[in-house]
């Protein structure tokens, strides 16, 4: 990570759109007040708005709010963000829900942010080109880029930035103070030792960005419908008897050899389809762990033949299509000596896992791809083109048709 030694004093576009050119002390940037708050440990948080009087004969409405998401606690916002960076899809996701993805100027991965779900929603789109040129992990989180963007607010878990990018908690507050707040949870797995604060369950994170973004009655609306889909999809699924254990994985090649297994139990955002659809996970009774940071274990065909799992998920082929990753993986696997005595192998249900970060757009998207993998005499092979939910009413949610 560089080291950024000066030349960052003066003052920024921000520091005049709030105080109309009256620059004021670092002190009273927006973010500064929970920069280093205790875990968010209680409910769901409301948005604070005040109003407050001046020394003047005319009062001025004080329009600042707050949102409390752990680590970074209570942050202070002088105004709705004009830019914003997330790290991941999830959360890059979340803000074209809520109808902010022209003003989103970069991401940490784009590479695994998939954008193509956007095509099937009349008049939603993403410049994905345009973030893609503030690659956040591309730089190695260089200062100097946060510095380039100016961005109004960074959804990025503070914990991962001091675990995976060497961040001290000097670097934290000064991109806090010098150019915008940080917000945001890493929520897609619960695996990490270091992650020893609070975790967000999907639309728990998506509330808080609505209250970033005060764009409540659109989170409202797509959490109706999205409640309203899961419990239609859970009306016409078999009794829990009849359903598969499944294992899930990462291998990205075309011909895997071996496999970094997750567990389903781990209860991340990642896993939210398969949990929703009521699969029992088939490394259950095993003591094999999730991948995280520190567990970088691999499984090879043996090891996978020994849970021998009635369906197996594999992450990493979100390029592909359902016929394409049959034509490569899978055929590839029928071929193997070992893997093509796994009983998902010799039945063809063999799978795209999933992405590692999903949003609430992602997540209507890959459970409908779910629940035709898992059951598909009841809705359908995942290579068909039956739709479980409306693409127009999403649609219009993400418009402000609510």
């Amino acid at each position: 990570m560089s080291e950024d030694s000066g030349g960052h004093k003066a003052p920024t576009r921000r520091d005049y759109m709030k105080y109309g050119g009256a620059v004021i002390g670092s002190s009273a940037l927006a973010g500064c007040a929970g920069l280093f708050a205790p875990d968010d440990t209680g409910g769901t948080e409301t948005s604070t708005v005040t109003a407050t009087g001046t020394e003047s004969e005319t009062a001025t409405e004080d329009v600042s709010y707050s949102v409390t998401m752990a680590p970074m606690g209570e942050v202070t916002f002088d105004s709705i963000p004009e830019q914003w960076v997330p790290y991941g899809g999830d959360y890059a996701d979340m803000g074209v829900a809520l109808g902010h993805a022209d003003s989103m100027i970069g991401i940490g991965q784009p590479g695994e942010y998939y954008t193509y779900v956007y095509e099937e929603l009349p008049g939603v789109s993403v410049d994905k080109d345009r973030i893609a040129k503030n690659d956040l992990v591309e730089a190695g989180m260089s200062k100097e880029l946060f510095y380039e963007m100016d961005s109004d607010v960074h959804i990025i878990d503070t914990g991962m930035l001091r675990n995976w990018f060497d961040w001290r908690d000097e670097d934290i507050a000064e991109i806090s103070e010098q150019v915008g707040p940080f917000l945001g949870n890493m929520i897609f797995r619960r695996s990490d030792s270091w992650h020893d604060y609070r975790f967000y369950t999907l639309y728990e994170a998506f509330e808080k960005v609505a209250e970033l973004f005060q764009e409540r009655d659109r989170y409202e609306a797509f959490k109706q419908y999205h409640d309203e889909f899961i419990t239609k999809i859970q009306s016409r699924m078999p009794p829990s008897g009849e359903r598969p254990n499944v294992m899930l994985t990462f291998e990205g090649t075309n011909e895997p050899d071996t496999f970094s297994p997750y567990r389903l139990t781990d209860k991340g955002t990642s896993k939210k389809q398969w949990n929703d659809l009521g699969v029992a996970d088939a490394l259950a009774g095993t003591d094999i762990e999730n991948l995280s940071t520190d567990n970088r274990g691999e499984l090879d065909y043996e090891n996978l033949l020994e849970v021998d799992p009635d369906v197996l998920l594999i992450r990493g082929h979100e390029q592909k299509s359902a016929s394409e990753f049959r034509d490569t993986v899978l055929a590839y696997m029928k071929d193997h000596p070992v893997g093509s005595e796994l009983t998902a192998v010799q039945n063809n249900r063999v799978y795209r896992g999933g992405y590692l970060r999903q949003g609430p757009i992602h997540n209507l998207f890959l459970t409908e791809r779910a629940a035709k993998q898992l059951y598909p005499d009841v809705f359908g092979d995942v290579t068909s083109d039956t739709k479980l939910f409306d693409r127009q009413r999403v649609a219009d949610i993400i418009n402000g048709d609510i």
